[in-house]
């Protein structure tokens, strides 16, 4: 490779490094509002409740079939007005949530919280883009750690949401839990101005001389991008399952404070995010299914910590084991998927993506209340088996056509 094109890399990457980093920021700030909704939207529909307990989160399913929602929304805006545009009016629907949930919280009407929470997380699905223009705007063999540079940022989402829960959960003392959602307002607004700011290539463009994109259902039967998207779900949905039962566990099953349950979540999410500073080097050094199966093994051992007790101990055990089961997962799924289109197939693969798992996020989140109210944390935890049993079916299926290839 002569010395120009050297040098013409290097600077790609440095663009890329650089894009990468604010959009961390920007996803590190804006994922605050799931923590925020997560952690006390079940709290708040179990208060907001008279007597059927089971719906108490259904405003974290609203929160997740909005994310759902917001994935399918944002990969239509694209292709309208540009993703910068698109990541702008995300934050504004952020801020809009915020908003109304506090005024559904004045008004103790648990419906309007509900919806709020949809809102909000709309907002979140225009979010969840954000790790597919990080790849987008990388060099192929950079794509794997700007994707885990992306889920750095939600170190301090980790962080920032569950204190913005706690410290502002009683801000006004005669509305429980408003102040936290008021919170968002202003942190959507950074986020916007970031934007604003942030320069993003125009993935609708076909390059001339190019091959034509293919159409999306040919794309989605590859067994590369099936392999990814059921692992990715599944992940995903397990992670949110048993995130969305533990504080309904803890603080109306076992006694534990708010707080504890709470500071359950923040440890969590720090485990969700904290390995992605290494993440994308296992990928690059051992491949994405090593890595993703090393994360549904994690999960079998969430599984076990948490039928082992219900004492403190085995709630924030198996939510740390959950996180870093989550993470290795999720970024490796997203990795596979990330492979199997090409640039200018980027929007819809992604936008139906998106669509399907977080359709599956917002079923497991509503499930989570109606089994735990009918068969108890312990029925919750051994659903993890078979789940991850079927992933490394088909990453040793998927591993195996790769080895055949190689042949």
């Amino acid at each position: 490779m002569n010395m120009a094109a050297t040098q013409g890399i290097e600077e790609q990457l440095r663009l890329a490094k650089r894009k990468v980093a604010a959009l961390a920021v920007a996803q590190a700030i804006q994922g605050s509002v799931a923590p925020v909704s997560i952690s006390l939207g079940g709290l708040a529909g179990y208060q907001l409740l008279a007597d059927d307990k089971s719906f108490a989160t259904l405003p974290v399913t609203g929160f997740n079939l909005g994310t759902a929602c917001g994935a399918a929304l944002i990969a239509i805006l694209s292709r309208m007005i540009g993703r910068k545009y698109s990541f702008m009016a995300g934050a504004v629907l952020g801020g809009c949530g915020g908003t109304l949930a506090a005024i559904a919280l004045m008004r103790q009407s648990f419906w309007l919280f509900a919806l709020a929470l949809m809102l909000i997380g709309i907002a979140s699905g225009f979010n969840q883009k954000i790790r597919f223009a990080a790849a987008d705007v990388s060099p192929s063999f950079y794509k794997p750690k700007a994707i885990s540079w992306i889920l750095v940022g939600g170190i301090v989402s980790a962080v920032l949401g569950p204190q913005i829960a706690i410290w502002l959960k009683d801000a006004l003392p005669t509305v429980p839990f408003a102040g936290a959602y008021m919170a968002l307002i202003p942190l959507c607004a950074i986020v916007f101005v970031l934007f604003a700011f942030l320069q993003l290539p125009d993935m609708r463009k076909h390059e001339p001389g190019t091959a034509a994109p293919r159409p999306l259902s040919e794309i989605v039967k590859t067994q590369r991008f099936v392999t990814g998207m059921i692992c990715g779900i599944s992940t995903y949905a397990l992670m949110t399952f048993m995130m969305t039962g533990a504080p309904l566990a803890m603080v109306y099953g076992c006694g534990i404070s708010t707080e504890l349950s709470t500071l359950g979540i923040q440890w969590h999410v720090l485990a969700m995010f904290g390995p992605s500073f290494f993440t994308g080097m296992l990928i690059i050094r051992f491949g994405a299914e090593k890595v993703v199966a090393m994360g549904l093994v994690i999960l079998m051992g969430c599984a076990l910590v948490a039928h082992a007790g219900i004492a403190l101990w085995n709630f924030w055990g198996a939510l740390i084991l959950l996180g870093v089961g989550w993470n290795f997962g999720f970024i490796g799924a997203t990795s596979i998927v990330a492979s199997s289109y090409r640039p200018e197939e980027a929007d819809k693969v992604q936008g139906f993506h998106d669509i399907v798992l977080f359709g599956f996020v917002a079923m497991s989140s509503f499930l989570s209340g109606k089994v735990y109210f009918a068969f108890g944390w312990s029925v919750m935890t051994f659903v993890i088996w078979p789940v991850t049993g079927l992933c490394l079916i088909l990453l040793a299926l998927q591993v195996r056509k790769a080895a055949r290839r190689t042949i």
